[in-house]
């Protein structure tokens, strides 16, 4: 009897993994189809349209680039070196410095000759301490901002408080944008005065040469647990975001390369502290804030404006960081979960709130369960062979199939990727991550699952091996070896460094932030 009763269950629940499987994978083919339409409509405006049309005459409005940044050693020089190389009229870069403890304010302060200053707040969203604000002697473009550690959302809020443009650029301090990014995600707020929001795609760096903060040799990683990365983000953005965009029904805007009017993000309230994914809420609080008001809008993707970042090459960091998506993206919609089927959402309520809620939010339940009934069924000799043949192929076969699709799309559009090799690794990556990396993946994310329920809200420690700056030597990238100083000198901070030049008071705009 009992056994009788295990099997019906097991049987049940077999059918529901199947039904999940073929949504998810349904959704995944017709958004492939829809990014593929879209970034050939895509690639025929821009032979249309010229970036040094926008810089020869200048129509572009001025954008901040913000860079919360805690800890960021590894990375902080060759990114400032990039965006200080950027190809855009007018431009400025808040580098906020979240309490780090490590030595970035110092490096910062020795390669570009940080000097006190003074810069008006317009809002008061922060509400982490300000301890100086300094600007740069050699490079009047860099702002340095020096606060207590409040976390990542809060010190994007400084970054606003400070923002003095109608546009400003969210960057990761661990990412370098190409030279002309700036300008390509610029142009959708130019073409549609709607549009309040735009993402750009996010590509892996490690194992591309770097040099003075930009991208000289674009390669697949060394690792063969990076390049599964490659992969997963080739198909997030080129066949994931780029199908949502399509249908206007995009939920994310990716924090590390992202593009945002000012007045549209302060007036929603600016970053929330209360989800480890700012990124995503900030966007579910955008569509939410402008559809009460009935008030048109667009957020779009942009697949050629290009940062690249470097991803975990460790199953322990990287683990961690699904661990965390997962609870922002929980979190997120939790906050929200009013729009989901609500007709009054529109599109957003109606088709991408139930998507994200129970295939992405709730999915890596159905899918950790499946493979535990998997198992079972084997085991105790309860597997009948049309589940066996039908699971396989949607789980293993089909995902091929997906990633395969990922890689034509990056072959047909902008094909990073020249070497042979690379284009040979891509295609073995596709059928290799359906044995093991996405297993473990799906174990992350249930974890992640858990501690969503628990309301865990730490990130956990997310080392970085400095990528952007392994290849070549720049003066910046001298000077944070520590220009001869002593072990004991390089781990003081910046105002120990020089107190002449870097004392916190110094920089303090007293009530600037509320």
């Amino acid at each position: 009897m009992l056994l009788d009763a295990a099997w019906l269950v097991l049987h049940a629940f077999s059918i529901v993994v199947l039904v999940y499987f073929v949504v998810l994978n349904g959704y995944y083919f017709i958004s492939s189809i829809l990014s593929f339409r879209a970034l050939r409509r895509y690639a025929r405006t821009l032979r249309a349209a010229d970036t040094a049309d926008l810089i020869r005459y200048g129509d572009v409005p001025p954008v901040t680039v913000l860079v919360p940044a805690y800890n960021e050693s590894a990375n902080c020089l060759a990114t400032i070196k990039s965006l200080l190389d950027l190809e855009y009229p007018d431009f400025e870069i808040l580098f906020v410095n979240d309490g780090s403890t490590d030595q970035t304010l110092s490096l910062i302060a020795d390669a570009y000759r940080l000097e006190p200053s003074e810069r008006i707040a317009t809002s008061a969203l922060g509400r982490g301490q300000v301890r100086g604000i300094y600007q740069s002697a050699t490079a009047p473009r860099l702002w340095v901002i020096d606060k207590e550690n409040g976390g990542k959302p809060d010190a994007l809020n400084v970054g606003l408080d400070h923002c003095h443009t109608p546009l400003f650029c969210a960057l990761d301090a661990d990412t370098a944008l190409e030279r002309d990014a700036l300008l390509r995600l610029c142009r959708s707020f130019l073409e549609n005065g709607d549009t309040v929001a735009a993402g750009g795609i996010v590509r892996v760096a490690n194992g591309s040469v770097f040099r003075d903060g930009h991208v000289r040799d674009v390669r697949l990683p060394d690792k063969w647990l990076a390049r599964l990365q490659v992969m997963e983000y080739l198909r997030a953005f080129l066949a994931g975001r780029m199908g949502w965009s399509s249908m206007d029904v995009l939920l994310i805007v990716s924090g590390a390369f992202g593009m945002f009017r000012r007045e549209m993000v302060v007036s929603a309230g600016g970053y929330s502290s209360r989800t480890v994914g700012e990124d995503m809420e900030l966007i579910v609080r955008l569509h939410r804030h402008l559809r009460e008001r009935k008030q048109r809008y667009a957020i779009s993707f942009v697949p050629d404006p290009v940062a690249w970042t470097e991803v975990p090459d460790g199953w322990r960091v990287l683990t961690r960081q699904r661990d965390r998506w997962q609870r922002g993206l929980l979190q997120s919609l939790s906050q929200h979960r009013r729009m989901l089927l609500n007709p009054r959402y529109g599109r957003i309520g109606m088709i991408a709130f139930p998507y994200f809620w129970f295939m992405e939010g709730l999915g890596p339940v159905v899918e950790f369960f499946g493979y535990v009934a998997f198992v079972l069924t084997i085991l105790l000799g309860w597997a009948a062979p049309w589940f066996v043949l039908a699971f396989l192929l949607l789980a293993i076969f089909s995902g091929i199939a997906l990633s395969l699709a990922a890689v034509a799309l990056e072959e047909l559009s902008f094909r990073r990727y020249h070497r042979r090799a690379d284009f040979a690794r891509l295609m073995a990556c596709a059928v290799l991550e359906n044995f093991g990396y996405r297993q473990l993946l799906t174990f992350a994310r249930f974890r992640g699952v858990l501690m969503a329920l628990i309301g865990r809200m730490s990130w956990g420690a997310m080392e970085k091996r400095g990528v952007l700056r392994q290849n070549g030597a720049t003066e910046a990238q001298a000077a944070g070896r520590g220009g001869g100083r002593t072990a004991k000198e390089q781990r003081r901070p910046a105002a120990a460094l020089n107190p002449d030049r870097l004392t916190p008071d110094n920089g303090r705009l007293t009530g600037a932030v509320g």
